[in-house]
C-alpha cells in the first residue's frame, strides 16, 4: 500500500474560494453571485480584489440561478455559491430550466455537502445533490477530494465550456494531493494500484479508502483505490480496466446510496462488466445533527466500514 500523508488539514471550500480567486485572476470574464454565504464560501480574496465582478444577491437562491444563467448571454462565466442544499433542491426547477436546458455555461458551487456539515443537521444536510444533478442532460457533476484538489478543479471548470456542478465541504481534512497537479474533467487518479479488490471513492471518503486500504494491507488484502472526483462524465475506461483486473468492487461516497457514484458503477458494470460489488453510502436515510466523526461512524462511512465492504465482496467474488 503506497504511502500518503499529509502536514495540514484544510477544509475543501478553503480551496474553492482560492481557486476562485486564482481563476478570477486568469480571466476577467470570471464572475461570482453568492446567496449571503461569503465567508461560508470563502469568496472573500475574490471580492477584495475584484468587487465589481461580485453581485450579493441575498437569500434568494432561485434568483441568483437566473441571474446567473442571463450573464452568460454577454460572455461571462458565473459561479453562483451557497449551501449545497440551497444549491441545488431549493433550485432545482432554475438549474433546469434556465442553466441545463439551455446549457448555460455556469458553474454550480456548493458547499457544506453531506453528513460532515455537521451539527446543523438533517435540513441542510444534503445527500441526494449528486443523484439530482448527474441526471440532467449535459451537466457535468465533480466532487474533489481535498483543499488542493478542489482548487484545481475550481480553476479547471472556470476553462470549460457548458454547465457544471462543483461539490465540496465544511471540515477540515489531510491535504495529501498534489498543490501542483492539473485537473482533467472526467479522469480517474489512481490512488493505489493493487490486484485484490477495487476501492472506488469520492470527496471526503477518499481519505477514508485510504485510511482502510492501510489497515486492509495488514489483513494481506492488496486494494485498489480509485479516485473519481469527476462522477460525470464517468471514467469508465479506468474503472472497467481496474475491475477485471480484481474481479470486485466497493464504492465510498458520502451521499445516499440511491442515486449516487455507487449507482453509477453499477451501470457501468450491469452493461459492460457484471461484478460483485459493495456499496459504502447512506442508506436511504435523512442525516442529523452531531459532529462530522460521530455523523460517520452513525451512518456507515468510516474505515472500518470500507474494509468490512472489502471482506464481504472478496468473499462472494469466491463464492
Amino acid at each position: 500500500m503506497k504511502k500518503y500523508t499529509y502536514t495540514e488539514k484544510k477544509d475543501t471550500r478553503s480551496g474553492f474560494g482560492a481557486g476562485l480567486h486564482e481563476a478570477g485572476k486568469k480571466n476577467e470574464n470570471v464572475v461570482a453571485l453568492c446567496a449571503d454565504l461569503v465567508g461560508s464560501l470563502k469568496m472573500d480574496a475574490f471580492i477584495k480584489d475584484f468587487p465589481e465582478r461580485f453581485t450579493q444577491v441575498g437569500i434568494a437562491e432561485a434568483n441568483m440561478i437566473g441571474i446567473a444563467a442571463g450573464m452568460t448571454i454577454g460572455g461571462k462565466i458565473p459561479f453562483t455559491g451557497t449551501f449545497a442544499n440551497f444549491s441545488t433542491g431549493r433550485v432545482y426547477d432554475q438549474i433546469r430550466q434556465s442553466v441545463a436546458y439551455s446549457n448555460k455555461n455556469v458553474k454550480i458551487c456548493a458547499s457544506h455537502a453531506g453528513l460532515t456539515l455537521g451539527e446543523d443537521g438533517a435540513t441542510h444536510q444534503i445527500l441526494e445533490d449528486i443523484g439530482l444533478m448527474k441526471m440532467l442532460p449535459g451537466m457535468v457533476v465533480i466532487n474533489p477530494c481535498d483543499y488542493n484538489q478542489t482548487k484545481a478543479a475550481t480553476i479547471a471548470i472556470a476553462e470549460y465550456e457548458g454547465p457544471v456542478y462543483l461539490r465540496f465541504g465544511r471540515p477540515v481534512i489531510p491535504v495529501f494531493t498534489d498543490p501542483d497537479q492539473k485537473f482533467e474533467i472526467g479522469k480517474a487518479w489512481m490512488v493505489n494500484e493493487g490486484t485484490d479488490v477495487t476501492i472506488i471513492a469520492t470527496g471526503h471518503m477518499v481519505w477514508k479508502a485510504i485510511e482502510a486500504g492501510e489497515k486492509l494491507a495488514e489483513l494481506g488484502i492488496d486494494a485498489e483505490i480509485i479516485n473519481i472526483h469527476t462522477i460525470k462524465p464517468l471514467d469508465d475506461e479506468a474503472i472497467l480496466k481496474s475491475v477485471k483486473k480484481t474481479g470486485c468492487v466497493v464504492t465510498c461516497e458520502e451521499h445516499n446510496k440511491f442515486g449516487g457514484l455507487g449507482e453509477s458503477v453499477a451501470r457501468l458494470l450491469t452493461t459492460e462488466l457484471p461484478t460483485p460489488q459493495e456499496f459504502v453510502a447512506t442508506n436511504d436515510t435523512f442525516g442529523e445533527s452531531g459532529t462530522p466523526d460521530q455523523l460517520m461512524s452513525k451512518y456507515g462511512l468510516d474505515a472500518v466500514n470500507i474494509v468490512e465492504a472489502v471482506q464481504k465482496v472478496i468473499g462472494r467474488k469466491k463464492a
